[in-house]
């Protein structure tokens, strides 16, 4: 498996081999073609330049060794010398009579030019490159022109070349250069893709680390933000650790779960085992058994309120909300009632003093009516617990815009402020020591948040001055 730092250098090596070499080979065809073209236009120049001067010595061609064509010598190696080029000039069956070369008789005069090329040349000026052959047997760049006279008889043929090995050696040099700044650039991003991709790596080999660590049960490891990294590797890395967050939230709550049902399932349990021990093995009399079993038929009836109560919770969590078909429209006043009834004995035990502050008119609100029973049933259910003897229950019913708006009350003791966030949680009880309100398991408020919240809708408490107060909104629907 490659690595980010392979994978991002062979690639951008590459791209850069790639557009050196085709830049360097693109720069060598431009520099050749430049090059071509202006000693084309160099060699054709100095041909005609050593036509017409050919042209002026009268007999030329016909005196032999004259003190004119001695001059005539003379002129031509010179200018030969100034363009750095070789200059023939030749009689029109292509055999040589002049040579740029030093010396007035060379190697070169007297011989025969390629009767093809002669008769191309003698057409009118050309440039060609390739070997002179009878003349040169290196590779040249070959400009000629017809030297003719005032009349326009062509007397004569002047060949001027010079050799392309020197435009070559440039071509060479120029690759060679090429290949030097290639080989640089290559080792320049080595170096830099090396440092930056370490850069770019770190934070992803911390991310690797941390979930290592989560995998062997480090829950509070994280991946530092900011810094030098990019806003893509941030974005990650935040990513990662809200991540890390939720999963440690998550796995707080379900050894939380897990201790709370452990401690609450621990006294029940405890007290059927000792119960039913006691009849079997007779320290409970039989006169005594009938009582005890009525103990025991309690515990047993509050395990299944218990297991109901967290099958409740775990449907209406794996539903994700209420579903449509089972929504509908009620009166919120009729279902307030309804419930205020069922408690009717144990307010009169507690001596409460009941407030109630209705409309005078139907209220109509959409939800599940179980549910929402469900959730009134709960709520004055906790008020009449907590209320005091001779103390205070009030229920509230008010409209503001699309919404309804219920509250249920008490008079009380306080809830301290610390444990209002708190209240809705699974479990969760403000007496630490769980020796009160033996028949709470601390569900309820959790069951009522779960189901309000799966109507899309809120829930709310207050504490203050002896008073608590529970509201909770539910959408209004008109009346007809």
């Amino acid at each position: 498996m490659k690595s980010m730092f392979s994978r991002l250098f062979s690639v951008t090596a590459v791209i850069i081999v790639v557009a050196v070499v085709g830049l360097g080979l693109s720069f060598r065809a431009m520099v050749s073609n430049y090059l071509a073209g202006e000693r084309e236009t160099a060699l054709l120049a100095n041909a005609q330049v050593v036509s017409e001067l050919a042209a002026t010595y009268t007999g030329l061609y016909s005196d032999g060794y004259s003190s004119a064509a001695m001059a005539f010598h003379m002129n031509l190696s010179f200018a030969a010398q100034v363009s750095g080029s070789d200059a023939l000039v030749c009689t029109t069956d292509g055999q040589v009579m002049f040579c740029s070369c030093p010396e007035l008789v060379c190697a070169h005069i007297g011989l025969q030019l390629d009767s093809s090329f002669v008769q191309q040349a003698l057409q009118g000026q050309q440039f060609t490159s390739g070997v002179l052959t009878g003349i040169y047997n290196e590779k040249r760049y070959i400009a000629a022109q017809p030297c003719t006279q005032s009349d326009g008889t062509i007397i004569g043929l002047v060949v001027v070349s010079e050799p392309v090995q020197g435009v070559g050696e440039l071509l060479t040099q120029i690759t060679q250069m090429f290949i030097f700044v290639a080989v640089i650039v290559v080792m320049l991003t080595f170096v830099t893709i090396s440092i930056f991709t370490q850069g770019q790596c770190r934070p992803l080999r911390d991310m690797a680390n941390a979930a290592r660590e989560f995998g062997h049960g480090n829950l509070t490891a994280r991946v530092n933000t900011g810094g030098d990294n990019t806003v893509e590797i941030d974005e990650l890395a935040v990513a990662f650790n809200n991540m890390a967050s939720s999963l440690e939230k998550s796995e707080y709550q379900r050894q939380e779960f897990v201790a709370n049902v452990s401690h609450e399932l621990k006294t029940p349990m405890t007290t059927i085992g000792g119960y039913v021990d006691g009849i079997l093995d007779g320290t409970i009399p039989p006169e005594s058994q009938r009582k005890y079993l009525a103990l025991v038929s309690d515990e047993v009836k509050r395990l299944s309120r218990l297991v109901r109560s967290m099958l409740d919770v775990s449907r209406l969590q794996d539903q994700g909300g209420i579903p449509l078909e089972k929504m509908g429209r009620f009166d919120v006043a009729e279902c307030l009632g309804q419930v205020l009834i069922t408690f009717e004995q144990k307010i009169n035990d507690k001596g409460l003093e009941v407030e109630v502050n209705f409309p005078e008119y139907p209220v109509y609100a959409r939800g599940e009516l179980d549910a929402i029973t469900q959730v009134v049933y709960n709520l004055i259910d906790n008020a009449v617990k907590f209320a005091p003897q001779g103390g205070q229950l009030s229920l509230a019913l008010q409209e503001s815009g699309q919404k309804v708006y219920v509250s249920v009350a008490n008079t009380g003791q306080t809830i301290p402020p610390e444990e209002l966030p708190l209240v809705f949680d699974r479990f969760h009880k403000i007496d630490k020591s769980r020796s009160l309100n033996r028949d709470s398991w601390g569900l309820g408020l959790y069951i009522v948040k779960t189901i309000i919240g799966s109507h899309g809708e809120d829930i709310s408490v207050t504490s203050r001055d002896g008073k608590t107060q529970f509201t909770f909104t539910l959408t209004k629907v008109n009346s007809l």
